[in-house]
């Protein structure tokens, strides 16, 4: 499998959940809907609504844009990118729904820019090996944490010991293990997403390839938390 170590040019978590001059950004991500505010009061109501779920949901895709190409601009056109393929407003309110097309369209995105960076960053497997590793299932569990517990890591104090597990990773590593246990696609879903916009290197993607690194993702995370337990 190719193994390039090379981290992204910057932070892959970004040091807080939203970029430098953060009232900007959001504007500029408001902006891209392109809404009017109505001078009905249920309307002003419907659209502080939504104002409050995009802010949310531009917040998360800013942290895991970071963690698929590195924190700065490129995340932040990642980000514009998304939210304005989505249709946030067709979700009709549906923050879960909303979330998870702006989720495609940036993960999507995220990997052209990096097959851009550099064309076999996201080269698929030319054979597909069992994996001997520690972890023998394909699910988050497996290596001994859940989800909610995987984003208090990528929230709370230890965000840096993540950051450096996450840029230890090669590259395709990293990003099936972000498309599966952050974004939450499933090994068909993710394995489509990399064959679909990784670049021709990419198109031999299939989900059992996906599975095999994801358990070697796992698995290195389950040593990683195994070594933070036992430094306490």
């Amino acid at each position: 499998m190719h193994d390039e170590r090379k981290p992204a040019p910057e932070s892959l978590i970004p040091s807080t959940p939203i970029p430098e001059g953060g009232e900007a950004f959001f504007r500029r991500v408001h902006g891209l809907l392109g809404g009017q505010p109505k001078a009905d009061a249920t309307a002003n109501q419907a659209l502080a609504v939504m104002d409050e779920m995009l802010d949310e949901i531009a917040a998360g895709l800013y942290s895991l844009a970071s963690m698929l190409v590195g924190e700065g601009e490129d995340s932040i056109r990642l980000v514009e990118t998304a939210v304005s393929r989505a249709d946030i407003p067709g979700c009709g309110g549906d923050a879960k729904q909303a979330r998870q097309s702006s989720r495609r369209e940036l993960c999507s995105a995220a990997i052209e820019t990096l097959a851009l960076r550099n064309p076999r960053s996201l080269a698929a497997p030319q054979e597909i090996e069992p994996a001997t590793t520690c972890i023998e299932d394909d699910d988050l569990s497996a290596a001994g944490i859940s989800t909610e517990e995987l984003e208090s890591m990528l929230a709370g104090p230890n965000r840096e010991s993540v950051r450096k597990w996450l840029e230890s990773l090669s590259t395709e590593t990293r990003v099936i293990f972000v498309l599966r246990a952050v974004a939450g696609f499933s090994s068909d879903e993710a394995a489509a997403l990399l064959a679909n916009h990784g670049g021709p290197s990419a198109s031999g993607w299939t989900a059992d390839g996906v599975r095999v690194t994801f358990r070697q993702g796992l698995c290195s995370l389950a040593s990683q938390l195994i070594h933070a337990t036992n430094a306490r």
